[in-house]
């Protein structure tokens, strides 16, 4: 696997995910980014010892886009505080079936994860273990396929639960285009097909310098391909 690297120094490295690429560490013999990432410090500068590398964010196993990863202990730690006080800018784009009812808006929710069937779900705020979902999405397009009406979203997380806008889309009616966990459509057997979401756009501030840095990659998949961006 050739890594899509879009910058890289002694602390930090920002690289694209590609879809169907586990984020971190995979229990199977399946590659993962993790050990890509390890693999290409290694191959850079070859010392004794495994490449120390942190994980700062995740990504769904089908979803591709930008992330950021630490080569240096305090590197995640100053980025993993930027994760959890919300100082980060997350940029998506999501192609949705039917269309938001407003342009644009912000969506409010409590997911709760189920581990055991790995999915989460929409509850009343006093569930026990629910947590506050939030995000801001935008309509950018809209166009028909075969019939169906289907919206190109930006979509900029506020917070960062567990497959958070599969699931809000889903609950709020636009479920996500070949999203098999969360839209009936495509949970049909024999149906292949990619969860139609990318994390285009990345902010961070440098563990180091602390200067804002912006990373950005152009949305891939059939789905987006539809759409002028």
């Amino acid at each position: 696997m050739n890594l899509n690297i879009l910058y890289e120094d002694k602390e930090i490295l920002v690289v694209e995910k590609p879809v169907g690429i586990e984020s971190q560490s995979a229990r199977s013999f399946e590659p993962d980014m993790v050990s890509e990432v390890k693999r290409h410090i290694h191959t850079l500068s070859p010392k004794s010892g495994e490449p120390y590398v942190g994980v700062i964010h995740r990504l769904d196993k089908p979803v591709g886009g930008v992330m950021v990863y630490a080569k240096t202990k305090n590197a995640a730690e100053s980025l993993s505080r930027q994760v959890s006080g919300h100082e980060t800018d997350k940029m998506y784009y999501a192609v949705v079936c039917g269309k938001p009812v407003e342009n644009f808006g912000t969506y409010v929710d409590y997911l709760w994860k189920d581990g055991k069937n790995n999915s989460s779900k929409i509850v009343e705020k006093g569930i026990k273990g629910a947590k506050a979902a939030e995000l801001d999405f935008k309509i950018v397009d809209n166009k028909e396929l075969q019939g169906e009406e289907l919206s190109l979203l930006e979509i900029r997380l506020k917070t960062g639960r567990h497959h958070q806008i599969r699931v809000q889309m889903a609950g709020h009616g636009t479920p996500l285009w070949g999203d098999q966990k969360y839209n009936p459509r495509f949970q049909q057997k024999g149906i292949r097909t990619n969860v139609a979401l990318f994390a285009s756009s990345l902010t961070i501030s440098h563990p180091v310098t602390g200067k804002k840095m912006t990373f950005s990659v152009k949305p891939k998949g059939e789905m987006f391909d539809l759409f002028s961006l």
